[in-house]
C-alpha cells in the first residue's frame, strides 16, 4: 500500500498550469542548483522531486502511521510531572518522519528545509491525515515556522528554523479559558525585565500539541489595553523552562493529538516581529495557514472514509447480493466520492493561490517587485483570502458527512469500535470547529459574496471552454448562476443585517456548490477517467442544493426571523 500512489487523483493536481509559475517563483529561477545537491535544475526536475517526496510520505503513512493509528487512539497522551508524553506509537511516527526527512518542508534550503510549495505540503498533509488525522496535527504544526520565517528577525530564523528542519515540534498558543474565538480577550501577560527580557505569565487552554519544543504565543504586551491592539506575538523555547502542562483534555477524537492547558510562570520569551501586531497581523497569517491545513486534513479523512465504505460495500452481502449493488448504497458512495473529488479540487486551487502570493511576498523581502509582480501578488492574495474560508469550511463539513456515511454503509458494524469508521467519525468532528468554526468561515467569506467577488470568479470560470462530453453538464451549472445572483441581490436589497446574517450560510453553500461544480468539470475535462463520474454526481447534488436555497432565500422576509427567535426570546424573558 501507498497512500499517495494508490490515489492518482492527488498527482493530477501537480499538472495544473499554475504549477509552473509557482515552482519558478519558489525556486527563484533555480538559483539553488549550484549550491545544494538536492535542488532542482528546472521545473520538470522539481516536479519529479515532489513526486518522490510524496511517494516516500505515502509509504510511511500506509506502512507505519496507519498501522499505529489504532494503538495511538486507544492509548493517547499522558501527563507525567507537568509534562506531556505522547502515546508510545506516536514516538515511532515521529521517528519515521524524521528519518524520512519530512520536516522543514516549506523552509529554504539554507535552513535545512526542502523549499516545497504549499500545494505540495497540502498533499503531504492529506496523505498523512488519511493514515491518522491526530498525528497529522502534530506533524503539520511545523508550518507555524512559516510565520516565524516571515516576521521573525534574521537571528531568530537562524536559531529556530534549522531545529524544525531536524524534526522539533511546534505549537501556536492562542486561546485561553475566556478567549476562544474572540482572541481580542487574550490576557496572558507579557512584561519586560530591567534588562529587556520578556516574561510570560498566565494560562493558555485548548493548545494543540501544547508541550511542543517551540511555541508561538499570543500575549498582552501593552498594559492597560483590553483589545487586539495590545497583543503581540512571542517565541517560547521549551528548553528555557517556565511552562508546565496542567491538564490534557480527554477528547472525543484525534486522540494522538494532545490538547493541553498550559501554565506560564515567568517564562522567558522573545518578541516575534513588532509589538501590538500579534493579533492584527501575525495571528491572521497563522490562522490562514492553519485553515488550509485543516482543509487538507479534512480531505485525507474524506478519502479514508470513502475507502473504508467502498471496501465494506464490496464485501458485505445481504439478501444474496453485495450491498454495493443496492441503489441506496451506491448513491451514498457516489456522493462521498464526488464530495471528495470536488473538495480536493477546491483545496488545491486555494493552495495554488496561496503559493503565488506567498512566493512573491518572499521575493519582495530581497528586492523590489516589478509593477506586474505587485499586481500579480495583489490578485492572488485576494483570491487566497476569498478561497481559504471556503476550502476549510466546505471540506471540514464534507469530512464529517463522509465519515457519517461510512458508518451508515457499515450498518451496525460501523457502530462497533473494532471498525475504523467510528474513529474517522470521531476524528472528523473537530474539523468544523477548530481554527474557526464553519460559522466563522461563513463570516470570513460573506463579504466576498456581497461585494460580487465570487460572482465575478464564477462568471469568469463559466467562460472556460470544455469538450463535448462536459458541455451538457456545464450548461446545467450555468443555469444556476442567475439563481445565485438573484439570491445575493435579494439579501443585499432587503438591507436587514439580521436577515443577512441568518441567510449567509445558504449563500455560502450556494457559492461553494457552483465553484466546486465548475472546478470538478474542469478536472473531468482534463482527466475524464478520474473525474467524469464525480462531475456528474456533484453537479446534480449542486442543482438540488442551489435550487432549494434559492427558493428559500427568495421567499424569506425579515419578519420570518421572529419565528426563529420566539423560543429563545421567551426563555430569555423568563
Amino acid at each position: 500500500m501507498n497512500y499517495y500512489t494508490d490515489h492518482p487523483e492527488i498527482a493530477f493536481h501537480l499538472n495544473n498550469p499554475l504549477m509552473k509559475r509557482i515552482v519558478d517563483l519558489k525556486e527563484r529561477d533555480y538559483a539553488d542548483k549550484d549550491t545544494y545537491a538536492d535542488a532542482p535544475v528546472n521545473f520538470e526536475d522539481a516536479i519529479e522531486n515532489y513526486k518522490r517526496l510524496l511517494d516516500i510520505t505515502g509509504d510511511v503513512a500506509a506502512n507505519i502511521i496507519e498501522p499505529n493509528s489504532e494503538a495511538v487512539d486507544l492509548e493517547g497522551p499522558h501527563l507525567v510531572d507537568g509534562r506531556m508524553q505522547y502515546a508510545s506509537k506516536t514516538y515511532e511516527n515521529l521517528d519515521a518522519t524524521r528519518k524520512a526527512g519530512l520536516w522543514g518542508i516549506s523552509m529554504p534550503r539554507r535552513f535545512g528545509g526542502l523549499n516545497v510549495p504549499n500545494t505540495v505540503f497540502s498533499m503531504l498533509s492529506e496523505v498523512i491525515s488519511a493514515a491518522d488525522a491526530g498525528f497529522q496535527n502534530v506533524w503539520s504544526l511545523q508550518s507555524c515556522i512559516d510565520t516565524l520565517y516571515e516576521f521573525g528577525s534574521k537571528e531568530q530564523q537562524e536559531k529556530y528554523i534549522p531545529r524544525i528542519s531536524k524534526g522539533e515540534t511546534m505549537s501556536m498558543d492562542l486561546t485561553e479559558p475566556d478567549a476562544g474565538s474572540d482572541l481580542q480577550r487574550v490576557m496572558l501577560k507579557a512584561t519586560q525585565d530591567a534588562d529587556g527580557t520578556w516574561r510570560l505569565n498566565g494560562v493558555k487552554r485548548f493548545i494543540t500539541n501544547g508541550d511542543s519544543d517551540i511555541h508561538l504565543v499570543l500575549a498582552r504586551s501593552e498594559e492597560g489595553t483590553r483589545d487586539g491592539r495590545g497583543l503581540s506575538m512571542f517565541i517560547y523555547d521549551k528548553n528555557d523552562g517556565g511552562v508546565t502542562v496542567r491538564h490534557i483534555e480527554n477528547k472525543l477524537g484525534i486522540h494522538g493529538s494532545p490538547t493541553c492547558e498550559l501554565v506560564f510562570k515567568n517564562a522567558k520569551a522573545e518578541l516575534c516581529g513588532e509589538r501590538r501586531l500579534g493579533l492584527i497581523k501575525y495571528v491572521m497569517s497563522l490562522m490562514n495557514g492553519a485553515r488550509l491545513g485543516i482543509a487538507a486534513q479534512s480531505v485525507g479523512v474524506e478519502q479514508e472514509a470513502y475507502n473504508e465504505a467502498l471496501a465494506y460495500a464490496k464485501e458485505r452481502e445481504q439478501f444474496g447480493k453485495k450491498i454495493i449493488t443496492f441503489p441506496a448504497v451506491y448513491d451514498m458512495l457516489s456522493r462521498m466520492k464526488a464530495k471528495l473529488d470536488a473538495g480536493r479540487s477546491l483545496l488545491y486551487q486555494t493552495a495554488r493561490y496561496v503559493d503565488i502570493y506567498k512566493a512573491l511576498e518572499d521575493i519582495s523581502r530581497d528586492r523590489k517587485l516589478t509593477p506586474d509582480e505587485r499586481k500579480e501578488m495583489k490578485k492572488y492574495s485576494r483570491l487566497a483570502d476569498a478561497f481559504t474560508p471556503m476550502a476549510k469550511g466546505m471540506n471540514s463539513e464534507y469530512a464529517n458527512q463522509n465519515a457519517y456515511d461510512a458508518i451508515s454503509v457499515h450498518g451496525g458494524s460501523g457502530f462497533i469500535m473494532e471498525y475504523k469508521s467510528q474513529r474517522l467519525y470521531r476524528d472528523a468532528r473537530i474539523f468544523s470547529i477548530y481554527e474557526g468554526t464553519t460559522q466563522l468561515q461563513v463570516v470570513a467569506a460573506v463579504r466576498y459574496i456581497t461585494n460580487g467577488t465570487y460572482l465575478n470568479i464564477i462568471k469568469e470560470m463559466a467562460q472556460e471552454e470544455v469538450g463535448d462530453d462536459m458541455k451538457a453538464l456545464k450548461t446545467r451549472v450555468e443555469k444556476l448562476i442567475p439563481l445565485y445572483e438573484e439570491a445575493v441581490n435579494k439579501v443585499k436589497e432587503d438591507g436587514n443585517q439580521d436577515e443577512h446574517d441568518f441567510l449567509a450560510r445558504r449563500l455560502y453553500d450556494m457559492t461553494a456548490d457552483i465553484i466546486m461544480s465548475l472546478l470538478i468539470i474542469r478536472d473531468a475535462n482534463e482527466a475524464p477517467e478520474l473525474f467524469a463520474k464525480s462531475a456528474n454526481v456533484y453537479v446534480r447534488a449542486a442543482e438540488e442544493e442551489v435550487t432549494g436555497h434559492a427558493a428559500y432565500v427568495k421567499a424569506f422576509n425579515a419578519s420570518d426571523l421572529d419565528a426563529f427567535r420566539a423560543e429563545e426570546t421567551e426563555e430569555t424573558e423568563a
